[in-house]
């Protein structure tokens, strides 16, 4: 895969918790292709930690381990003023929530060309640069 990418929240609880199975299966072979192109947020490290250990899919222990991995595996966007600017402005221009909002700005200001997410309207582009992508849709 060319560019780099972005994988919403569930798309790593999906990897780490093998659960359901077709999700996890879909998910695995889209982050194989990106494992070198992965932008991964302390937005999402934060989010991953506390979904694992609410649904008791980790413990804390193994949650930790997890994220200090992403952390050293993986390009980390840093947080920044500028990314807050850009999501307030996304969130009024695309009607978004905040949340979703800093994770699309955190893609653009990462120059990622895909957002993997199925929470947000498939094969939509943003700001001519960036395609969100359920690959969920058939």
């Amino acid at each position: 895969m060319s560019g780099k990418a972005l994988l919403d929240t569930n798309f790593w609880v999906y990897l780490y918790s093998k659960d359901p199975a077709d999700k996890y299966e879909k998910v695995n072979t889209l982050f194989v292709s990106y494992i070198e192109a992965l932008i991964v947020s302390p937005q999402i490290s934060g989010e991953l930690y506390n979904v694992l250990l609410k649904k008791k899919f980790r413990t804390q222990a193994q949650a930790q381990e997890i994220i200090s991995q992403l952390v050293a595996g993986f390009d980390i966007s840093q947080m920044t003023a500028m990314q807050v600017v850009e999501a307030i402005k996304i969130n009024a221009r695309y009607g978004y929530s905040y949340w979703d909002s800093l994770l699309i700005a955190t893609a653009l200001l990462s120059n990622c060309s895909i957002l993997y997410s199925e929470d947000m309207q498939h094969d939509q582009l943003i700001e001519g640069k960036l395609k969100i992508i359920n690959p969920f849709v058939t």
